[in-house]
């Protein structure tokens, strides 16, 4: 209809619902493009009022604006509040649960009253991953409602408000009792206090203490009310802190001693985020974890920054395994919308990715050992990544993809055209300008990348680092069994692949967040499910999960 701005909005829309979707990104510079307009406004047509005052009282607080950041975060409380309220309401209504053969339903009044009831309650109860969970998303934010009070004891704190700061850490500790840092900033906040206020008349917020209480009695209604009914249950664990709070919005902390603004801080965990970027570009080096693993070339020897070469991640054998597996479960197309040939018309693309890999094996389409290798060596791939770049907090898988690129038979004759045409990973390249712009649609979360190869039976596909002009070469890489290249995602590394003009070149490519809103939603499943198998192997017959529903 040539409504291009609505296009624009439709598509980021999409694309903020679904940032690994690679198709869409062009889509709307495409729609820019026929616009003849630069910049559309990016409006995101999905978006929760709560979770817009938090993300910008995040951008306020990493810009040390506390007083604003306060403004949007207690913002962002009312708003979720209000949302929580909403979504019980909703839950108000026919109810049911997928076990129950209702043809066959013969309960009693009171106890159809009772089922009926605890479906409401268990509906109502799950709001609080409803509420964290962004539009298109499956996977909730993780710890989402503390954090809030985790940032607002802290920005209280940098604002002169000791009592508000207090307020927020202690309410925090309801859902993280045990957490050192902050029960190490309570005592210091207490420290700061007037004599006139005795620290033990200062209590945890009431909007959150009133809602932790009301969470843990319906999560002990309903485990008794399971018991009872027949119905099976397992509370989940809705304030999780993923890898031990060691991500970004856990924050930096500083150690016992530092001065900050004339004040000695003695175990205070700062809630300034700090800029990984400029400690990351001059960290690389660390051990490598794995005997076998070759070091070949760093960043120097490469010629640029914050990149590493190495050999021998995989061994002849786990390459031939992982080469059989995925011609077992590729699909033309996949990551792609179906698109045999994406980036060129000379070459067919196909992929798959590690749930589909284990989904397959439990369906005993692959051999199952086959498609755990595939989990296995990108997590070996993760851990090596996290050493040797030295990060001083944790790396998230943001997509994993095991992808294989065919040279098509008579289409290779003067061949000009690249594989994987040059770019960067979590920006725009610009190479008129000389410039990679770190903006939407771009996938700006991604830290680090790399490229686990398989096979080096074909011709051509070397990997190649280029110069900002996306022309001037600086380094070439042939893959080959056990090779694996990584880089950080940024304009530094600009990078593609040359022409495979002949046989079919397999890789296990890999990209990685520092931030764990934007982790793979597919390899949180599957860490579930591979949790689900070793509990099968180890013997236990508790598990209430059956793995093949999980997939």
């Amino acid at each position: 209809l040539n409504q291009m701005e609505k296009a624009v909005e439709a598509a980021h829309t999409f694309f903020m619902a679904n940032p690994e979707h690679m198709e869409m990104q062009q889509n709307i510079e495409n729609y820019r493009t026929m616009a003849g307009v630069d910049v559309f406004q990016l409006v995101d047509r999905e978006a929760k009022p709560h979770m817009e005052s938090y993300s910008a009282g995040i951008k306020y607080y990493e810009a040390d604006d506390f007083e604003a950041a306060i403004k949007y975060f207690e913002q962002a409380l009312r708003e979720y509040f209000n949302e929580d309220m909403e979504c019980r309401i909703l839950c108000e209504g026919p109810q049911r649960f997928e076990e129950y053969e209702y043809l066959g339903y013969k309960a009693g009044l009171y106890e159809a009253i009772a089922d009926h009831y605890m479906q409401v309650l268990v509906c109502q109860h799950e709001c609080v991953r409803e509420l964290a969970t962004r539009p298109g998303r499956l996977s909730p934010i993780e710890n989402f409602l503390p954090l809030h009070y985790d940032y607002l004891q802290f920005a209280y704190y940098r604002v002169g408000e000791y009592v508000k700061a207090l307020e927020c850490a202690k309410a925090y500790l309801l859902c993280h009792p045990d957490d050192e840092d902050v029960l190490d900033n309570v005592d210091y906040y207490e420290s700061l206090l007037d004599d006139t206020v005795d620290p033990t008349s200062i209590e945890a917020r009431e909007d959150l203490a009133m809602f932790v209480k009301r969470h843990k009695l319906e999560a002990e209604l309903l485990k008794s009310a399971a018991e009872g009914l027949g119905f099976s249950y397992t509370e989940p664990n809705y304030w999780i802190r993923y890898g031990g709070r060691q991500d970004e919005n856990r924050m930096g902390r500083v150690p016992s001693g530092v001065n900050v603004e004339g004040a000695e801080v003695h175990g205070l965990s700062m809630g300034k985020k700090l800029q990984p970027k400029i400690d990351r570009d001059l960290r690389e080096g660390g051990p490598l974890l794995y005997d076998n693993i070759t070091f070949v070339y760093n960043s120097e020897q490469l010629n640029g920054t914050q990149r590493v070469l190495l050999d021998n991640v995989l061994s002849e054998e786990q390459c031939r395994e992982l080469h059989s597996v995925a011609s077992g479960i590729m699909l033309v197309g996949d990551g792609y919308r179906g698109k045999t040939s994406p980036h060129t018309p000379n070459e067919k693309f196909e992929g798959a990715t590690v749930l589909k890999a284990l989904k397959f094996g439990y369906e005993g389409r692959v051999p199952l050992k086959s498609a755990r290798l595939f989990y296995d060596i990108s997590e070996k791939a993760r851990k090596i990544v996290e050493s040797y770049f030295m990060l001083n907090s944790t790396l998230y898988f943001s997509y994993t993809h095991l992808v294989c690129r065919t040279a098509l038979s008579g289409q290779q004759d003067r061949r000009n055209d690249l594989s994987h045409p040059i770019h960067a990973d979590n920006c725009l390249l610009d190479p008129e300008a000389n410039e990679c712009w770190k903006e939407p649609p771009a996938y700006t979360f991604r830290d680090y990348s790399a490229l686990l190869y398989m096979n080096d039976d074909f011709e051509g596909g070397e990997f190649i680092f280029t110069e900002m002009d996306a022309k001037t070469v600086t380094a070439s890489i042939k893959p080959k069994c056990g090779r694996m290249i990584s880089f950080s995602s940024g304009g530094e590394n600009p990078h593609g692949v040359k022409a495979v003009t002949k046989g079919q070149r397999c890789a296990v490519a890999l990209w990685f967040t520092l931030d764990p809103l934007y982790r793979e939603l597919e390899r949180i499943q599957a860490d579930e499910v591979i949790a689900i198998l070793d509990r099968e192997q180890q013997g236990k017959h508790d598990v209430t999960i059956n793995p093949k529903d999980e997939l």
